[in-house]
Formats: C-alpha cells, sequence, structure tokens
C-alpha cells in the first residue's frame, strides 16, 4: 500500500504488473483562474488509463459567499463520486497533476479524511512520469464497474471559524499558511477580496516542500524545515491553510512525508476568514 508518494518507475511496474492491486489513477489537473483548464490539458494527454477529476466539480462542495472558494465537499457525495469511477475500499488511489502536485494533495486528503488510507500522490506529477520516458495518451479510458466506496467522515482533523478563532484566542493553535509570501504579506492578492493573513499565522510557502525538479524534498529535509516553523508545538497543534484549503493540502502531506502527522486543515482558510464581519487581518512579514 502507497500511503504518501509514489514514483513514476514504481507506478509505471504497478500498473504493469498482471497480479498488481486494484490501482485507480486520477488526474486533478486544474487552473485557479481558468476552471476548464484542467480539462482541457487532461483531453490533451494523461496518463494511460487515468480518470479526470475536477476540483470544483467534485473535490469541493457548493460555496454560500462565506465559507471560501473551495468548500470541502459532503463526504459522502464525494465517495459516491469516486465510486463511480469505480473505487472500492480496497482500491489503491495514485493522484498526480501538472503543478507541484497542489491539487492531487488535495485529493490525497479528502480520501484520508473520509477514511481511505491507500492514496498516493505521484511524486513529481506528469512531469516526473514524461521525464521517466513513460508514455501518454489521449485515449479516453474504458468505463470500470461501479465501486462500493463509503465514507468515514473526521478521519482527519478539521477546524472551521469559530474554532479557530477561539484557538487562537486561547493560544492552543499555530497556523501555517502556504500562500506564496508575497500574497501571505497582503500585496499583489488578485483571488480574494481582501489581501493579508491571519494574525499570527506564519508563512511556508507549499512550493517550498519541493526541490527543482517538483519532487518532494526528502523526509529529513521537510522535518527539518517544519520544525524550525513548529518552533516546539506538537504537529496536533498546527492548522494548516492557505487561500481556499487547496495547497493547505501539500503541507499536511509534506507533515506526513516530514513523520510529523496530526495538523489540521482550515477548509475556508483565507477565503473564508477573509469574508467574515469582522476578522482580524495582519499585513507585512512573517511574525
Amino acid at each position: 500500500m502507497y500511503t504518501t508518494l509514489i514514483d513514476a518507475d514504481t507506478l509505471a511496474r504497478a500498473l504493469q504488473d498482471p497480479a498488481r492491486p486494484d490501482i485507480l489513477v486520477l488526474d486533478c489537473g486544474f487552473e485557479l483562474t481558468d476552471p476548464r483548464a484542467g480539462r482541457r490539458h487532461y483531453d490533451a494527454g494523461h496518463l494511460p488509463g487515468a480518470f479526470y477529476v475536477h476540483l470544483e466539480d467534485i473535490l469541493s462542495g457548493p460555496r454560500t459567499g462565506r465559507n471560501g472558494r473551495h468548500p470541502l465537499p459532503d463526504p459522502d457525495a464525494l465517495a459516491r463520486a469516486l465510486a463511480a469511477l469505480g473505487m472500492n475500499a480496497a482500491t489503491q488511489v495514485i493522484a498526480y497533476d501538472n503543478a507541484g502536485g497542489m491539487y492531487a494533495a488535495r485529493l490525497w486528503w479528502l480520501l484520508r479524511w473520509i477514511g481511505h488510507a491507500a492514496v498516493a500522490v505521484l511524486d513529481g506529477g506528469e512531469s516526473a512520469w514524461k521525464a521517466a520516458g513513460r508514455p501518454m495518451t489521449t485515449d479516453t479510458p474504458a468505463p470500470r464497474p461501479p465501486g462500493s466506496l463509503t465514507a468515514r467522515a473526521g478521519a482527519r482533523p478539521t477546524l472551521d471559524y469559530p474554532q479557530l478563532r477561539q484557538a487562537l484566542a486561547s493560544g492552543a493553535r499555530l497556523v501555517l499558511d502556504a500562500r506564496a509570501p508575497d500574497r501571505y504579506r497582503g500585496e499583489n492578492e488578485t483571488l480574494d477580496a481582501v489581501g493579508g493573513h491571519i494574525p499570527g499565522a506564519r508563512n511556508r510557502f507549499f512550493r517550498d516542500n519541493l526541490d527543482a525538479d517538483g519532487r518532494f524534498l526528502p523526509p529529513a529535509a521537510l522535518r527539518a524545515a517544519f520544525l524550525t516553523h513548529l518552533d516546539g508545538r506538537a504537529p496536533d497543534a498546527v492548522v494548516c491553510q492557505c487561500g481556499s484549503g487547496v495547497t493547505a493540502c501539500h503541507n499536511l502531506l509534506a507533515l506526513e512525508i516530514a513523520g510529523l502527522p496530526g495538523a489540521a486543515l482550515y477548509p475556508g482558510s483565507w477565503s473564508e476568514w477573509s469574508a467574515q464581519p469582522g476578522a482580524p487581518v495582519a499585513r507585512g512579514a512573517t511574525p
């Protein structure tokens, strides 16, 4: 079972093994500024046998204007959508994208959230697959028999806005913000109406989890980096957030790889926080 990362060669061998377990490869490609771009990219070429899952149609729930840009989906609705693609309780899911894992990590976290452990992100994504000399295809995969996946919600911790406000007031939680440093500082904000960050949050840009080739850094390097941010706190005192609860999952995956599991997700993230009347806003560099 693969539960964090899988490299391209290992995945290729697994897919060619006649005795392999049930494997479902899912393309999670997306662009925040063009919601149709991911599907176009998939249609132009994807891993053989991969199905496409859309961030906003499958991996997010309905928006109300106050719950962020990518609210969590209903757990049962998510399980039904993935079961329709052929997923069962024993299925090994491999998630990938062409964006350093930022969208694949969202699917990784969601599956862990509903109690499914056998999910891993293709390290390096589509680029690593191509660099290994593996083929791409434009063929639509044949439908699989419907699966029987069911959800067990709450297998991973989350905090909503009131809970996070209370936790921060008591000093019980440390927030890690996965957005780019300029957006964290309140500069160049183009996705949300208000620029800035949650007061007291520390900035851990999700792309700092990757090397120059777009693969995750070794566990020891990730551990050292995150321990600097945690400053003596246990991982279960950490809350990960970003703009809308997507790239925060990248930090959650990196923490898992680093052997520091237990952090919570603030799903609404900055897009929810900044939409709440009276929510405090900080600007400038990391405290």
